[in-house]
């Protein structure tokens, strides 16, 4: 027998692997997930004795709803390939289900799950009491747009709706919601607001036809929006991931106008029974005015009575006191009269002591100055320089004295008369 190579050896075991493993179905659980940056998906398959190498195209793996994650209970299917090079065998997978789930299923529960945890199901914002625009993200041939409009129509006529025409179904409809709901979040009009609400609708459909409302980019742009959004997506029965991250969840489109109008019969019949209980409550005060009024006559009379007795007396206490005042200023008058007299005359003899003690400190004063400047010209007259005969020693414009004189110096001697211009011939010391 002649020996073939390893190459050899490999081709074959890849040909006879896939001719009789071209399309194989398995399951098991899911071990090392591995998203490789080309795009394609390598992960292990294993049950309780056994595991396989698996790998998913990158154009398989774009049509997956949820990511492969360690421990998933799936069923595979696809075929078995041999990689010549190094002699091993991988399962190619085509589809995987999960664990007798179905994928969709899986997607919408671990989305849901990713979300809360991040905060995106709570601080809901407050809707509008009496929304005056409203924008609506659905599709202009869709039933869900007319079913709104007629309910609007009912209701309240007030709200002025606006359409962004949104594609609802297939491929590109969570760009198309996502993009319009941002749109008009970020919308303004003349007067520089916005919309006061959002509706997010849609009607009913398979849960294929509905999934692209629980796409994460429609969740972000809902979440991201600063305006109240209510998601009003398929039947009663159908929960979405829009429905959790909005602000608030209608079971069906007409049920979001409902939510979101008030109904004006309910407010005409709240007017009509507010106006009789007005009008009832009305005539109760009427009623107790009336008797408080009649109440305050009869005490105004009395009080009249009352009072035009008090003016009575009041007119006699003030004869009285008019009367007492006046004696009372005449007794006051004579009292001051004698007071100013004695006051003049404590005053005048206060005046004539003070002008004679004056007159003898002006004395004294005039007497000390005169002997002061008797003192002052007596030595003036002792240190005169013209009856001393001093001189004095000017030396370049400034006064000098006789130690600091050098032979040779030209000096000026200066008295009170007379200046002269001498040399110095000769320095001694006493």
């Amino acid at each position: 027998m002649k020996p073939v190579t390893i190459t050899e050896l490999n081709n074959q075991l890849k040909s006879l692997v896939d001719t009789h493993f071209e399309i194989v179905y398995v399951k098991g659980e899911v071990s090392k997930v591995t998203y490789h940056t080309s795009g394609h998906l390598y992960f292990t398959l294993k049950d309780e004795n056994s595991s396989i190498n698996c790998a998913m195209w990158r154009s398989n793996v774009k049509g997956m709803k949820s990511p492969l994650r360690v421990g998933d209970e799936v069923e595979v299917f696809g075929g078995v390939s041999v990689y010549v090079p190094r002699g091993e065998y991988k399962l190619i997978a085509q589809k995987i289900t999960f664990g007798g789930i179905g994928e969709l299923q899986i997607a919408f529960e671990r989305l849901k799950e990713e979300l809360k945890n991040l905060g995106y199901f709570d601080n809901k914002k407050p809707l509008p009491q009496f929304p005056k625009r409203v924008a609506l993200i659905t599709s202009k041939t869709g039933a869900a747009l007319q079913d709104m409009l007629r309910v609007a129509k009912k209701r309240w006529l007030l709200s002025k709706f606006y359409l962004f025409d949104t594609l609802v179904q297939g491929d590109g409809a969570k760009e198309s919601i996502a993009k319009n709901i941002k749109k008009a979040d970020e919308f303004r009009f003349e007067d520089g607001r916005g919309f006061d609400l959002i509706i997010v609708a849609r009607g009913g459909g398979s849960k294929e036809d509905l999934w692209a409302f629980n796409e994460r980019v429609v969740a972000d742009a809902i979440f991201e929006a600063k305006t109240p959004i209510i998601s009003a997506v398929g039947h009663e029965i159908d929960y979405l991931i829009s429905d959790f991250v909005a602000d608030k969840r209608a079971a069906t489109p007409s049920n979001a106008i409902e939510i979101a109008l008030p109904d004006k019969n309910e407010l005409l019949l709240r007017i009509d029974e507010m106006i009789s209980s007005f009008n009832l409550a009305f005539l109760n005060i009427l009623h107790r005015k009336e008797f408080i009024l009649n109440g305050v006559k009869d005490g105004f009379r009395r009080v009249f009575e009352r009072f035009s007795f008090y003016q009575k007396e009041i007119e006699n206490l003030k004869r009285l006191f008019d009367k007492e005042f006046e004696e009372i200023l005449t007794g006051k008058g004579r009292e001051i009269e004698s007071l100013v007299r004695e006051f003049e005359k404590i005053m005048q003899n206060k005046i004539s002591f003070i002008n004679s003690e004056f007159d003898n400190a002006i004395a004294q004063i005039l007497n000390f100055k005169y002997n002061n400047v008797n003192l002052l010209l007596n030595s003036f007259e002792m240190l005169n320089p013209k009856k001393r005969g001093c001189i004095e020693i000017i030396k370049n414009n400034k006064k000098v004295k006789l130690k600091e004189l050098e032979i040779g110096d030209e000096i000026v001697l200066r008295d009170v008369e007379f200046r002269v211009r001498v040399k110095v011939l000769n320095k001694e010391m006493e």
